[in-house]
């Protein structure tokens, strides 16, 4: 006899990074049945090399620890646009307006800024999952 426990499909993804909350959320909106979907990460929390920090003196004070802004070359726009346009309607990315010091800028690429810290991307794909 199944139950409901045993006929649900179970997914485990180690990584909490983007690749692993993209995944996440993916699988969530691709699977139709009923989905036990378990995200596990080593760290505290999840972002990976795309973690934003708060300073212990006062929370409106953040970093973004790794990555600080998003490239969308015309090679993944082609590919991916959608997502781009997901986090843009979301206000979790915003168009890069001024050069950062040391930014190699290429014809035809467009740079986004996460404006609640880039951690914001993640905790978006997760929630989605």
């Amino acid at each position: 006899m199944l139950t409901a426990q045993s006929s649900m499909a179970r997914v485990l993804i180690v990584g909490a990074g983007l690749t692993g909350s993209l995944c996440a959320a993916l699988l969530r909106k691709v699977v139709s049945g009923p989905l036990y979907l378990a995200v596990w990460d080593k760290a505290g929390d999840s972002g990976g090399r795309m973690t934003t920090a708060s300073s212990p003196h006062n929370s409106q004070c953040t970093a973004d620890l790794g990555a600080q802004y998003i490239t969308c070359t015309p090679h993944y726009a082609k590919k991916h646009q959608t997502f781009y346009d997901e986090l843009l309607a979301h206000g979790i990315l915003k168009p890069l307006t001024s050069p950062i010091e040391g930014m190699m800028i290429k014809e035809g690429d467009c740079n986004f800024v996460a404006p609640q810290g880039i951690s914001s991307i993640i905790k978006h794909y997760l929630k989605e999952s």
